[in-house]
C-alpha cells in the first residue's frame, strides 16, 4: 500500500490543548506519520500552537470565531478547514465527530474517501438545549448520508448506529500509553509523594455527573481530599465552585495538559472516580486504567463495556458516598486494577489503535480506489 494523503479536521488542533478528540488526533497524526503516511490536522487559529508543523505533522490554521461567537462559531471553522481542504487533495480525509463539520457535508472533497468518527450520541448530552439536540439528531443523519464511512469508538455507538441507519461501523476504541518511569515525578511537589486522594477529570458538564460525585465526598466522613481536573470557567464549572467552596478538602485544580502531571495524579489516587454517563470510550478513564487506578464509575452501559466487572458502580450521590465511607482496597480491589492494566495492554494500547486506523484508513482507500 502506498503513502496516503490524509487529512484530521473537527478538532480545536494538536498537540492536545482541550480534550477526548484532541488527544486521539494528536496520536493518531504523529503514529501515522511514522508509518509513512502524509499527514495534515487543521488546527483553530486560537490555537495557542502556532508552528505549520509538530512532529512531522503539517498543521494548517483556519479562522475560528467560538471565542467570539460561542458554539455557532465551530460552523464557521469548520467550513473555512472543509474549503481549505478541497484544495489539497487529501487521499482520506478524517472527520472527528460531526456536530458541526456535518452540516457542510454537500461541500466535502469529491474526490477524497470521507471516514467520520461518529462520537457519542451527542443529541442525548444533557448540556444541550431542545432545538440544539432536534440539530444534532440531523446532523447525525446529515454525517450518516456524507460519509462513505464509519468509526465507532464503543460497541454500544457500533450496535446504534448499526440498528438505526443499517450502516456497519468500525469499532476502533481510543488508547493510552502506559506510564513509563519517571512520568509522575514532575508534580510530586505539589502534592507529595506520600498524599492519596481522591480524583476526577472531566468537562464540568451536567451529562459527567460532576456534581453527583461531588455531593456524595461532600457528606462522606473522608479525611481525603478530592481533587477536580478540569476547565471549570463555563457556567456550570462556576456554579460547582461555589457550591462546594466551604468544604476545604475539594481543590478544583483546573485544565491539566502534562502527561506526567496527569499520570502522577491518577498514579496517587486512592480511588478515581468517573462520572461520564454519555459518549463511548472515555480516554480519561483509559489513562486511569494504565495508571493502575482503582475506578469507581457511573453505572452506563458506556462505561461497562470497557470496565466490565473491574470497577466499583454508582448511580447517585448515596452511592458515591457508600464507596467513599467503606471501600479498602484489598485483595478484590488489586484484582480490579491489574485486570484493567491487562486491558490497556491488549486491547486500549495506543500502538495497537493506530495499526487499526492505519488498516482501516487503507481498506477504505483501496475499497474506493480499487
Amino acid at each position: 500500500m502506498r503513502s496516503l494523503k490524509i487529512a484530521i479536521i473537527g478538532t480545536r488542533g494538536i498537540p492536545n490543548n482541550y480534550g477526548g478528540f484532541e488527544y486521539a488526533a494528536e496520536k493518531l497524526s504523529a503514529g501515522l506519520v511514522v508509518r509513512g503516511h502524509e499527514v495534515t490536522v487543521y488546527n483553530s487559529h486560537n490555537h495557542p500552537y502556532r508552528e505549520k508543523s509538530w512532529n512531522g505533522v503539517r498543521i494548517v490554521h483556519c479562522y475560528d470565531p467560538e471565542h467570539m461567537i460561542g458554539p455557532a462559531g465551530q460552523l464557521v471553522y469548520d467550513l473555512h478547514c472543509i474549503k481549505d481542504a478541497r484544495r489539497r487533495h487529501f487521499d482520506v480525509i478524517l472527520m472527528m465527530g460531526y456536530t458541526s463539520n456535518a452540516v457542510w457535508g454537500k461541500l466535502y472533497p469529491a474526490k477524497s474517501v470521507i471516514i467520520t468518527n461518529m462520537d457519542g450520541i451527542e443529541w442525548k448530552r444533557e448540556k444541550y438545549s431542545g432545538p440544539a439536540r432536534l440539530f444534532l439528531k440531523h446532523a447525525e443523519k446529515l454525517a450518516i448520508r456524507h460519509s462513505d464511512f464509519y468509526i465507532a469508538d464503543s460497541v454500544v455507538i457500533q450496535n446504534y448506529l448499526r440498528e438505526k441507519y443499517n450502516v456497519t461501523p468500525e469499532y476502533i476504541p481510543y488508547g493510552a500509553d502506559m506510564p513509563q518511569d519517571g512520568d509522575s515525578e514532575s508534580s510530586a511537589c505539589l502534592y507529595g509523594k506520600k498524599q492519596r486522594h481522591y480524583l476526577l477529570m472531566a468537562r464540568m458538564e451536567p451529562e459527567n455527573n460532576v456534581e453527583t460525585i461531588l455531593e456524595g465526598f461532600h457528606q462522606s466522613n473522608s479525611k481525603k481530599n478530592f481533587i477536580v481536573i478540569g476547565h471549570a470557567e463555563n457556567r456550570f464549572g462556576k456554579y460547582l465552585v461555589n457550591r462546594f467552596k466551604k468544604d476545604t478538602r475539594i481543590e478544583f485544580a483546573g485544565s491539566i495538559f502534562n502527561p506526567q502531571r496527569v499520570n502522577h495524579l491518577l498514579a496517587r489516587a486512592y480511588i478515581y472516580f468517573h462520572g461520564h454517563s454519555a459518549g463511548g470510550t472515555n480516554p480519561s478513564l483509559l489513562q486511569a486504567m494504565a495508571n493502575g487506578a482503582l475506578i469507581a464509575s457511573h453505572n452506563n452501559k458506556f462505561n461497562q463495556a470497557v470496565l466490565q466487572n473491574d470497577a466499583l458502580y454508582f448511580s447517585d450521590h448515596q452511592d458515591v458516598q457508600h464507596i467513599i465511607d467503606s471501600t479498602r482496597v484489598g485483595v478484590n480491589e488489586e484484582k480490579m486494577i491489574n485486570n484493567n492494566l491487562k486491558k490497556i495492554n491488549h486491547e486500549f494500547n495506543w500502538e495497537n489503535i493506530i495499526d487499526r486506523y492505519e488498516e482501516f484508513i487503507c481498506a477504505c482507500y483501496l475499497k474506493i480506489n480499487h
